[in-house]
């Protein structure tokens, strides 16, 4: 007998990012603001919203911008750059 098990949105870790969004919440008078990343996984099947210090931001925007296939993993909240071929 065939295994039937049914792949749902929420059976699948590993996404390819879309888009992304970066957002910024000041804080009151005197404290650091919040920085948010907003991802877009699947073309939107997968949105994911992660808070950052500004310095995981910046470090990630700089990946971000000069890496063409980045996948994330939902389930560990890890991210994939460049991924290449074996032998390559």
């Amino acid at each position: 007998m065939a295994d039937t098990a049914r792949v749902t949105d929420d059976s699948i870790k590993v996404r390819q990012l879309s888009h992304y969004q970066f957002s910024f919440r000041a804080g009151d008078a005197g404290t650091k603001g919040t920085w948010y990343l907003q991802l877009v996984l699947d073309q939107g099947a997968w949105e994911e919203v992660l808070t950052l210090t500004a310095d995981d931001a910046d470090n990630l925007q700089d990946v971000l911008t000069a890496t063409d296939t980045v996948y994330y993993d939902i389930e560990r909240r890890l991210f994939m750059f460049g991924v290449t071929k074996p032998g390559h």
